[in-house]
């Protein structure tokens, strides 16, 4: 096979193959008796279908299937062997004549290839990028002491109400005499968080009620403007809700009032296990420790989020082959709606350019992930999901079960080898560039991300 690439401007590459009979015929022969072997004509035993039959009814379906995979084959190795940098599948180009395929060989296809912009991309002391330690605040601590004491809180069952109590009562609808209205709505064990009442005038018929205690008041104005709070509260359609305008009584028959927990001993064990921490103090001083550690992971994303950006000023603007990489985008998105490529194309460009970037700093700091680092990362992602609940002291079984479900699902792997590679790459580049360290709290580490 004769294959020829041209590629003048660096970006746009053709290529043209000239297939040869020899490239595909001994392939085309042996399917041929394969399906010989296998054929089942009336008037033939099996296996002995004349050949010249087989080939009239198979012959040209069989010589293209083998001439596309010969294609396939000899453009790849011709990539990999010449080095040349494809993004994208190659795609049949507009400078392609008619192939007559049940004619003779040689057979020409000529293809177009998108190819990676040139440029190189390298770090080191010299170059100097911010990295943010977030330091956690007495605040974020006192709002961290909170969290873990109400997520191990309790209900009582005081004997008078007070604000964010629940009330649970039986409701009745009332007559315009203010008697309970016979066949009207009636609602047992009816739950209801006065706090939450809009009208300051309904709200304050709850203060200070007591068990047993019987109001009357009127759903309607006490939720003007919400019909699925009347329909929940009476248990009824909000279309039925859209009509009710009558007072109603409320007999109390239970008071809910969440107590968060005691921040003492029990506390302590229950949050990072028993004996751990032996006071308020350690117990403070474990939690900042525990923020810290979740705070350097967000200090590694912006990290290397800053290093993207430093890149992309340094290599400055690349050029692509774009109307060649939005034929690729639209024939890998035939799905999509007809303006999908134009809306998407500008950021696809930009995640290519730091693709692109990205690889040559793997490359260059020799960055290699095994199936450990994977595993270490969807332990890590099951480590601060846990967290988002309060769980710091999650048993390793525990984590090593929620992160073997992950492995099981590719779109958690594809995922996790992406963060594997970007973990490492982090701690690569920390070791590789001049690090300008900053010491910020979390308001102010917050503000910038949202920058």
């Amino acid at each position: 096979m004769k294959i020829t690439f041209e590629n003048p401007d660096k970006v746009n590459g053709l290529m043209t193959l000239t297939v040869e009979e020899s490239d595909y015929k001994e392939n085309v022969e042996k399917t041929l008796k394969d399906y010989r072997k296998k054929a089942n004509l009336p008037g033939f035993r099996p296996g002995q279908v004349p050949m010249g039959l087989i080939k009239r009814q198979y012959g040209n379906a069989v010589k293209v299937d083998e001439i596309n995979k010969v294609l396939g084959q000899e453009i790849y190795k011709y990539v990999n062997d010449n080095k040349i940098q494809m993004l994208g599948e190659p795609l049949p180009s507009e400078k392609q004549v008619e192939v007559d395929i049940e004619g003779p060989a040689p057979y020409t296809f000529v293809f177009d290839i998108a190819v990676a912009p040139e440029f190189t991309l390298e770090l080191s002391s010299k170059d100097k990028i911010d990295y943010y330690t977030i330091n956690p605040s007495d605040e974020t601590v006192d709002q961290q002491v909170k969290m873990y004491a109400s997520r191990q809180g309790h209900y009582e069952k005081p004997e008078t109400y007070q604000d964010n109590d629940i009330l649970k009562g039986d409701l009745r609808e009332l007559d315009e005499n203010g008697e309970t209205k016979e066949g009207g709505i009636t609602v047992e064990s009816a739950s209801m968080l006065p706090n939450y009442i809009k009208v300051e005038e309904q709200k304050a018929l709850f203060n200070g009620v007591k068990l047993g205690d019987v109001i009357t008041f009127n759903p309607r104005k006490a939720y003007p403007e919400s019909d699925v709070e009347v329909s929940s509260l009476l248990k009824i359609t909000k279309e039925e809700a859209k009509d009710i305008t009558s007072d109603f009584s409320y007999q109390i028959t239970e008071i809910s009032r969440f107590v968060p927990a005691t921040v003492d001993q029990q506390l302590f064990d229950e949050v990072f296990g028993e004996g751990t921490v032996k006071d308020e103090k350690e117990f403070r001083e474990k939690i900042a420790e525990s923020l810290k550690a979740q705070f350097a992971v967000d200090s590694d994303y912006k990290f290397l989020l800053d290093v993207r950006k430093y890149c992309e000023d340094k290599v400055g603007t690349l050029t692509f082959p774009e109307a060649l990489l939005k034929r690729v985008m639209e024939n890998n998105n035939k799905d999509k709606e007809a303006d999908y490529v134009e809306k998407n194309f500008d950021l696809s460009i930009k995640e290519l350019a730091w693709h692109l970037m990205k690889e040559q700093l793997v490359e260059a700091n020799n960055v290699k992930i095994d199936d450990n680092d994977i595993k270490e990362a969807a332990k890590e992602a099951a480590r601060a999901q846990f967290a988002q609940y309060g769980m710091s002291n999650v048993p390793d079984e525990y984590l090593e079960n929620y992160a073997n479900d992950m492995l099981k699902k590719k779109e958690y792997v594809d995922n996790l080898v992406d963060r594997s590679i970007d973990r490492k790459l982090t701690e690569a580049l920390k070791t590789v560039v001049k690090l300008n360290n900053k010491d910020v709290s979390l308001e102010e580490f917050n503000e910038m991300m949202r920058g």
